[in-house]
């Protein structure tokens, strides 16, 4: 299986919240995904996360202040798997 740089920006976002433990009800801004990335990775960067979203790796939530995301705490095996076979770390 080849990775691209596809799976490496869906696996570096995923890998962002579940460092910062972002699982189930403890949500962040939407626009904090994009940091840590180069400014000229805007676009993809908005296609993978509406592709994890679309996946249901991760969910949102509407609020007044804007849209709030976290990782699906029901499929959390299945992303640090994913992470693992991307990046190469795991979690304990």
């Amino acid at each position: 299986m080849k990775l691209d740089n596809w799976d490496k920006i869906k696996a570096t976002i995923l890998y962002h919240l579940r460092r910062k433990k972002i699982i189930g009800n403890v949500h962040t801004h939407y626009d904090t995904l994009k940091k840590g990335f180069p400014s000229h990775f805007g676009k993809e960067i908005d296609k993978a996360i509406k592709q994890l979203i679309k996946d249901d790796l991760i969910i949102t939530k509407s609020a007044s202040y804007g849209l709030q995301v976290s990782l699906n705490k029901e499929r959390l095996s299945e992303i640090e798997e994913f992470i693992m076979s991307v990046i190469g770390l795991k979690f304990y």
